[in-house]
């Protein structure tokens, strides 16, 4: 039986899928095929090429604060100026070209540059604001397709990655050939369909859900509050063809809260381990 797992965005949030993978592996529960949206791809990319959970958590910790810090007065000018002219630069919004320039250096110290070098089977969604398409960038086409023009495979790691999550008001579009890629999460939060088209028996879903907007919430927090709502919509047909969701509980963690990080990654461990029973239970069907 082959065993798959689908991870959703969720912005700093997402280092708690690595929690969940490192509960996972203590228990000897073997993941075959992974699947990961906006910051999921982050870490699903990195397991994909054979990084161990707490080392993606301590990647993490590396590069947080560069990959996300902006501030939230320049990202309301931002879209201001990507409304008005989207040719001209758009001031206060972050390119993510660091991003893409970390994970293809990381991809790199394993000897992959490209998504097809990766073995384990991996499919990292992503939105072309130019004609609302959904694209996967994977390393294996499913068989049985008649339309494979979704599918991009020679791309390199770090500009999936990237393309994948490019958060609207955070990232501009992710330009690639003739696209422009803005968050996977957008049409597809929790890969779940993909993941089983690459031959998984069972599929686990992780996702987040949205926390409260109050008084004291900024601009981020209702963006990030704003997506969660689109994105637990769309995602429900995806969840219901899961075997099993896993909601991680993360206590009012902001989209770009790098301090909270440690805790993050601790509550996806935390979730995994109180439903290891559950989890067993759906591999032993």
């Amino acid at each position: 039986m082959k065993l798959g797992i689908a991870l959703s965005g969720g912005g700093i949030r997402g280092i708690a899928h690595a929690g969940v993978l490192k509960a996972l592996e203590e228990n000897g529960i073997k993941i075959d095929i992974i699947g990961g949206t906006s910051a999921g791809s982050l870490v699903a990319s990195l397991y994909a090429m054979g990084y161990s959970p707490y080392y993606i958590y301590i990647l993490f910790k590396r590069y947080a604060e560069e990959l996300v810090y902006i501030s939230s007065g320049p990202i309301v000018s931002g879209i201001g100026n990507f409304m008005m002219n989207r040719k001209n630069t758009i001031q206060g919004l972050k390119t993510g070209k660091s991003l893409e320039t970390i994970y293809n250096k990381i991809a790199y110290k394993k000897g992959i540059q490209k998504l097809n070098q990766i073995k384990m089977p991996i499919v990292i969604p992503s939105v072309d604001i130019m004609n609302s398409k959904e694209y996967v960038f994977t390393n294996y086409i499913p068989g049985g397709i008649e339309d494979t023009s979704q599918y991009i495979t020679n791309i390199t790691v770090g500009k999936a990655v990237r393309a994948s999550s490019s958060f609207p008001a955070v990232f501009t579009p992710c330009e690639f050939e003739n696209h422009a890629f803005m968050d996977g999460g957008v049409l597809d939060n929790v890969p779940v369909y993909e993941v089983k088209k690459q031959g998984a028996d069972k599929v686990i879903a992780v996702k987040f859900d949205a926390d409260p907007v109050d008084e004291e919430s900024n601009i981020m927090d209702i963006v990030m509050k704003t997506i969660d709502i689109m994105g637990s919509k769309i995602s429900e047909e995806s969840l219901e063809m899961s075997d099993l969701v896993l909601s991680v509980y993360t206590d009012k963690v902001g989209l770009l809260d790098v301090e909270k990080l440690d805790s993050c990654y601790q509550y996806g461990y935390n979730c995994v381990m109180e439903n290891m029973d559950r989890i067993k239970g759906i591999l032993e069907e």
